[in-house]
């Protein structure tokens, strides 16, 4: 007897799926819990070296979430136990001012050691989160060098991209020979472990090209180095802006990007880890200001800085929202005639608001492109108005029919009525989400042009803008098309 070879593949498929569910909960039911490890090792009754020994095999990101996990005594013993190294690698994966914290119970030495140990941006980072005199102590025990490194990264501003760089980067001179420039690397590698890519460098100290690591080792000792070297790689200057950068940084898949000072010397690097934490760190703040606050908080940020961020946006608010309520106050006469409408007055509310900051979302998307044309704008806005027309259209019919049914069969009023009212709703929907995806994108486009970030154009300020718009719009529509047009009340 034949199988059917359709049956016999759907059979086989149904087996595989089967395997695959059995072999990921058995991975599932196996997978090792790392925390619970490392918290046993570190309370047991292991020596010292058994104890470090066992914590070598561990990722500094697992020892990093234990940490937060230990109390005082258990992570001055773990402080103690483990090596410089591994305690930095650790550092390296916790937040700067919870680093900062733990740093202080450990004693002076071992925290500039740990410190050396440290991307530069981070070390600056979680010293700038230390006292100022338990800072200097530690600063006194750094070599000249990482002193020098560190002062470069902290002379500047949080907001420029030379204080995400690190020195930590392989630099050599354009003028050597293949076989020569091994010899460098491997003699700088002893310190630095970002080294995929080497700098190239002239006798000036100006930033010549780059060098992919893969080419050098594969290249014969007879190759010129100048072969090698990439001089179209891309760099970013140290006192340029974070936002003006980071879109020209997310472009390039390098591990590493140079940053030049102004006179094209070479200063560091920005890593593809710096850069990961920079969008982050932006993207960040963009949701604060999306949810009209002005800068990011913190669980444990105090209640007065909490309220100072937050007041301003909610003051702004507060005179808007009186204006819309202003607004509805001017059509009393429309209110007391037509009650009923005001049971439907949420729905073209929300639906304006929600229509506003969906398109206040595309525009600041497409704003981070800084090569816009006028051109592009203006297509932008009508391809938002027309988005937000036909969703009206759908939405002001489905309105039009369900309201419409609804005051006929549970209001109980005449057909005329309840569809005079039902497609007075239709009406004033397709216009409120109109005239709303205009201002949605047209307010973050204002902002640009007076260069204001456009993220201050947050959802609150769009939501109570298009409030406005649909109470007028709503009761406007009602007093027009109910009142004078059909002698309704």
């Amino acid at each position: 007897m034949s199988i059917c070879p359709l049956c016999e593949f759907y059979n086989g498929k149904v087996i595989e799926m089967e395997n695959e569910m059995i072999a990921a909960a058995v991975n599932e039911a196996v997978k090792p819990n790392y925390e619970s490890e490392i918290i046993g090792i570190i309370r047991g009754n292991d020596s010292p070296k058994i104890m470090l020994q066992k914590l070598d095999d561990y990722h500094g990101s697992d020892i990093a979430d234990v940490i937060e996990q230990l109390n005082s005594t258990e992570r001055k013993k773990l402080f103690r136990i483990c090596e410089v190294s591994m305690l930095a690698e650790a550092f390296e994966h916790l937040e700067e001012e919870t680093a900062a914290e733990y740093l202080m119970e450990i004693n002076y030495k071992k925290s500039s050691d740990i410190i050396s140990e440290l991307e530069t941006d981070n070390a600056v980072g979680i010293l700038h989160a230390i006292p100022k005199d338990k800072r200097e102590m530690i600063f006194e025990f750094l070599d000249v060098d990482i002193r020098k490194e560190i002062r470069l990264i902290a002379s500047f501003d949080d907001d420029e991209i030379g204080s995400k760089m690190t020195t930590n980067c392989i630099i050599i001179r354009e003028n050597l020979s293949v076989k020569e420039a091994m010899n460098e690397l491997i003699k700088q590698a002893e310190e630095n472990d970002n080294i995929t890519t080497l700098f190239v460098v002239d006798e000036s100290e100006y930033f010549y090209g780059a060098i992919d690591l893969k080419d050098l080792i594969t290249a014969r000792s007879g190759v010129p180095l100048e072969s090698l070297i990439s001089t179209s790689f891309p760099y970013v200057y140290a006192n340029e802006s974070i936002d003006d950068c980071i879109e020209r940084l997310k472009d390039y898949s390098e591990d590493s990007i140079p940053v030049l000072d102004n006179t094209n010397k070479l200063l560091g690097v920005i890593t593809a880890q710096s850069l990961i934490e920079v969008v982050d760190d932006e993207m960040g703040e963009d949701y604060a200001k999306f949810a009209g606050l002005t800068a990011e908080e913190d669980l444990n940020e105090p209640l007065k800085q909490s309220m100072i961020k937050r007041l301003p946006w909610l003051l702004a608010l507060l005179v808007l929202g009186l204006l819309v309520s202003g607004v509805v106050g001017a059509f009393e006469k429309v209110v007391a005639q037509l009650t009923l409408i005001m049971a439907f007055q949420s729905l073209i509310l929300d639906m304006s608001g929600n229509v506003g900051t969906q398109s206040l979302a595309v525009t600041i998307r497409v704003l981070m492109d800084e090569n816009l044309t006028v051109k592009q704008k203006v297509k932008l806005v009508v391809k938002e108005m027309r988005v937000g027309f036909f969703n009206g259209l759908i939405l002001g019919i489905l309105s039009f029919v369900m309201v419409g049914l609804y005051i006929m069969l549970f209001k109980h009023k005449d057909p005329l009525f309840s569809f005079a009212v039902s497609g007075c709703i239709g009406v004033s929907l397709i216009l409120a989400m109109l005239i709303s995806s205009a201002v949605g994108t047209l307010i973050p486009l204002f902002f640009k042009k007076i260069k204001v970030d456009p993220a201050v154009a947050s959802g609150p300020l769009i939501t109570t803008v298009n409030d406005l718009v649909a109470v007028v719009t709503y009761y406007g529509m009602s007093w027009i098309l109910l009142l004078n047009i059909l002698k309704l009340s």
